[in-house]
C-alpha cells in the first residue's frame, strides 16, 4: 500500500464540448495518480479523449468539473498569476514538433522564451542555460541560432523538450511525442526521456498508439475509451493479464515481433462509437464479445480489484 502522497492526483476530471444542442463528453469522469519520478502511461484509440484529458490536467482546457492536485496544491481553484507560476513545474512536449516551434524565432530564442518570461537570470544567464539546454538533449549549443526548419524531425523534438526543461519542472506531458518520427529516431528520442528523468526525477504522463513503447517507458498504463478509464494497473500486470475486453483486444492486435509469440486472436466489433451519440450503459458494450444484457443498462466503475489493478467491467466487479 502506498502512503506517500502523489505528485500529481486527477479525481473525477470533466471536460465536455458544446456543439448547439449536443454535449460531447471528451473527457467524462477520470481518475488517476502519478508518483513522483514516475512514468503513466497512457492509451486507446482515437478519439478516446487522451489528449483531452492531458490539456485538462494542464488547464490548457479548462475542465468542466472534477479535481487536479499537484504538489498539493488545487490547480483548479489557483488565480491566473498563481497559475502561471505553476507552469513552471508542469510542461508538456506535443506530437509534432514543427507545429509546436515557432517558425520565425531561432531555436535559441525558442528554449529561452519561457525563462525570458518568467524572468530567470540575466541576458548572460539565460544565454548560458540555453546552450547546455541545447547540449543535453543532443542539439549542440553551436546551433541556438539556427531555425526550426532547418533540423530534421527529430531534431526539432529534441528542441522542444529542451524547451520544455527549461524551468526545472517535476512533471511533463508527453503527447505521442515520437509518432510522427521515423524508428531509429523513435528510440534515440526515447533513450534520452529516460535519461532525462533519471537525471532530473521528472514524472511523466505519456500519450501514445505504440503498444510497444508503452510498455517499455510506463510503470503504470492507463487504457482509455470514448472518455472514460477502463482499466489501470501497473505496466506488467495490465500486458500480462489485461482483465478488460477492450485491453485484451488492444493487446492482441498488436504487431508481434516475435515469431514464437502466440496470441488469441479476438475481433473487434463495429465501429468506435460517436462521442457525440454514445450507447447507453458501458460505451464498450457494441463491440465487446462478452456483452451482456445489464451491459446495455448500467455503466460499470472503475473498482480496484486487487491493489493497484481497476478494471471498469460487470465481468471483474462481482456484482
Amino acid at each position: 500500500m502506498r502512503m506517500s502522497e502523489p505528485l500529481l492526483q486527477v479525481m473525477d476530471l470533466k471536460k465536455h464540448f458544446y456543439q448547439g444542442r449536443h454535449v460531447v463528453k471528451a473527457v467524462d469522469g477520470v481518475t488517476f495518480r502519478i508518483d513522483r519520478e514516475q512514468t503513466f502511461g497512457l492509451v486507446g484509440e482515437s478519439g478516446s479523449g487522451k489528449s483531452t484529458l492531458a490539456r485538462a490536467v494542464l488547464r490548457l482546457h479548462e475542465p468542466t468539473a472534477g479535481r487536479v492536485v499537484f504538489e498539493g496544491r488545487d490547480v483548479l481553484a489557483l488565480s491566473g498569476r498563481e497559475m502561471r507560476a505553476l507552469r513552471r513545474r508542469m510542461q508538456i512536449v506535443f506530437q509534432d514538433p514543427l507545429s509546436s516551434l515557432n517558425p520565425m524565432m531561432s531555436v535559441g530564442a525558442i528554449v529561452g522564451d519561457a525563462l525570458k518570461i518568467h524572468r530567470v537570470g540575466t541576458r548572460r544567464e539565460r544565454e548560458a542555460e540555453v546552450g547546455r539546454l541545447l547540449d543535453l538533449v543532443g542539439v549542440g549549443w553551436q546551433f541556438a541560432d539556427a531555425f526550426p526548419h532547418e533540423f530534421s524531425g527529430g531534431q526539432q523534438q529534441r528542441v522542444a523538450i529542451a524547451r520544455a526543461l527549461a524551468l526545472k519542472p517535476g512533471f511533463m506531458v508527453c503527447d505521442e511525442p515520437v509518432s510522427s518520427l521515423d524508428l531509429s529516431i523513435q528510440a534515440q528520442v526515447l533513450n534520452l526521456l529516460e535519461d532525462l528523468q533519471d537525471r532530473f526525477g521528472l514524472a511523466y504522463l505519456f500519450i501514445s498508439h505504440d503498444l510497444k513503447v508503452v510498455e517499455h517507458l510506463s510503470d503504470v498504463v492507463g487504457v482509455m475509451y470514448l472518455g472514460r478509464l477502463v482499466e489501470v494497473g501497473d505496466t506488467e500486470t495490465i500486458y500480462r493479464r489485461p482483465l478488460h475486453p477492450y485491453t485484451q483486444i488492444l493487446l492482441a492486435s498488436a504487431p508481434q515481433f516475435d515469431p514464437q509469440a502466440r496470441s488469441e486472436r479476438i475481433i473487434l466489433e463495429g465501429e468506435v462509437p460517436s462521442p457525440i451519440d454514445p450507447p447507453p450503459g458501458c460505451a464498450f458494450h457494441p463491440r465487446c464479445p462478452h456483452r451482456m444484457p445489464r451491459c446495455s443498462e448500467a455503466s460499470p466503475a472503475l473498482k480496484e480489484i486487487e491493489p493497484g489493478h481497476q478494471v471498469a467491467c460487470f465481468l471483474t466487479d462481482g456484482s
